[in-house]
Order: structure tokens, then sequence, then C-alpha cells
């Protein structure tokens, strides 16, 4: 995208934001606490971070003893945290990562020093570009734009970055196109409307709100996935493999045939029984009549020729 469009997107973002979002203004916190803060703040709204970083401040006894807790249950503290688990990865990464360096939390000697120093000290910690960001423009007095994947995501749809620029996580000339003295206003401002994008994508106020900063953002708008249900198993595989359907009716049929012939022998075996039981049953009323009727006995005489 050519410079002037990237401008131009990020000017009109900055003036529409202003309509329906506040700045929380400079972070006072140390160099230590502003790592932490942020580390909670990225992808998340500002008010939860406060209240995730509140209840650090009210539990534990010091850094040292955030710094021994378990992801876990640090996760647990941060409950209202859009992705809790990662905050609390980040904090304990950069507590641990100090003290193992640096032996103690106290980081003020950052803001003496060279600012390029600073930052390469920051990013050694295990801190992410985000917290990076934040760092430099709350208190290392640089100008640098806290850029988390939430922003990343909002530039993409605004139209401020091409695919490989949120690829690499980058977004070019947002510094320029801000004056580092609204600089903290326009990050403060701007993550909110990213935060909310990221956490209700389809919401017509977000859309109308984005439509309003780019009218031509409706292109790239995140679309919805059909909720279609699942086709059930069998008949899938009945569909996906038709010879195995035909193979099944074949031998349904087979199994079916030798039923067929067994039930017509059986018939054919009972009525030979029936007519066998019927056939002696005749034999013995023949037997029977026979008796009953006498037979005549003709006597035979035996007749003498007289002598002539």
């Amino acid at each position: 995208m050519a410079a002037a469009n990237r401008a131009n997107v990020f000017t009109a973002c900055h003036k529409i934001v202003k309509k329906h979002y506040t700045t929380a203004g400079p972070d006072k916190r140390s160099i230590l606490e502003q790592l932490v803060f942020s580390a909670i703040l990225e992808n998340a709204p500002h008010k939860v971070a406060e209240e995730c970083y509140g209840m650090l401040q009210s539990e534990y006894f010091d850094w040292n003893e955030v710094r021994v807790t378990s992801v876990p249950e640090l996760a647990e503290m941060f409950a209202k945290h859009p992705n809790s688990e990662a905050a609390a990865t980040r904090v304990k990464t950069l507590l641990q990562n100090i003290f193992e360096a640096i032996y103690t939390y106290d980081l003020e000697g950052l803001k003496k020093g060279n600012q390029g120093k600073a930052v390469a000290s920051i990013e050694k910690y295990g801190a992410t570009p985000f917290v990076v960001g934040y760092v430099t423009q709350h208190g290392l007095g640089g100008h640098s734009i806290p850029v988390d994947r939430a922003l990343l995501n909002l530039m993409f749809v605004l139209g401020a970055i091409t695919d490989k620029e949120l690829e690499k996580q980058t977004v070019p000339g947002m510094e320029r196109a801000i004056p580092k003295t609204k600089g903290v206003e326009f990050s403060d401002m701007v993550h909110e409307l990213a935060v909310d994008f990221q956490n209700a994508p389809f919401s017509k106020k977000i859309r109308d709100l984005l439509l309003e900063i780019a009218p031509d953002a409706k292109s790239r708008f995140p679309k919805r996935v059909s909720e279609e249900p699942p086709a059930p198993k069998e008949e899938s595989a009945k569909e996906a493999d038709p010879k195995k359907k035909t193979a099944k009716k074949t031998a349904t049929t087979k199994k079916v045939a030798p039923t067929k012939a067994a039930k017509s022998t059986t018939t054919k075996k009972a009525a030979t029984k029936k007519t066998a039981k019927a056939e002696p049953a005749k034999k013995k009323a023949t037997k029977s009549t026979t008796k009953k009727t006498p037979t005549k006995k003709t006597s035979t005489r035996i007749t003498k020729k007289k002598p002539k």
C-alpha cells in the first residue's frame, strides 16, 4: 500500500476513535511495573488489565513472590482476562529473566542510558514487541506505538497493512503518521477499538465504526463459519463406498435364499410325513376289509367212471 494511503487510514482512525473512546493518559509507574502491566494489557481491555494488575498488588507481598508462583495460579488471578494463561506466562517469564540477569527488580537505571541499549535490554528479558513499545513510549520517553495481535488484525481489516505485513507483525508508517504528542492518546484509544473488535468481530456497532474509518473494510471482515451438523457416520460410509453397500445387499440376499429353501424343504418333509402316515391307514383298512369278506370254497367232486 502507498504511504499516503496508510497515512490517511491512520489519520481517519484517530479522528473517529476520539468520538467513541477515551485515553488513560501517561503511565507514571516504574519501568518494572510498566513491564508487568503491559504484559497484562496485551490483547486485553485497559480496564481488565488494571483489575488484574491490582490483584497482583493486593494478593502478593512483592514481585519475587509473583515470580515463584506457577502460571496456573497466576492465570486464576487473571480470570477476567481474554487469555489469562498467556498473560500469566508473559508476567512470569519477564520476572524470572530479570531476576536471573541482575538479581534485582530495579530497572530505573534504564532511563538514564541510551534508549537503544535500554530497548535491547528489555528485549533480552523476553518482552514481546507490544511490551517493548509500551515501555518505550511511557517509560523511556520514545515515540513508539505498541502493536499486539489485536491491533494487527484491526489494521489489516482497515486496509493499512497487507497480508505479508500481517505475517511479519509490523505496521509500517504508523509512528510517522501520528505525531509524538498524540502518541499516547492514539495508542490508548486504538488499542481499545482493536480489543473490542477482537472480542466481538461480528458486532454491528463495531463494524459500522470500522466502515466509518474505511468504507472498503467490508470486503475484509471475517466471515462467519456455517455450522452444519455432520452427516451420520453410517450414511457417510455407505455413500463413500457404494461397492460395500452392494456387497452387503448381495450377502443379505444369499442369506435369505437358503432360508426360503430350508422352509420349502421343511414343508415337503412335513407333507411326505403326513402322506406316509396316511398310507398305512389305507393298508390297514384294506386288510380289515379282506378279513370280513369270506372267500367261497369250491368243492371238487371226483367222478368215477362206471365200467362199461
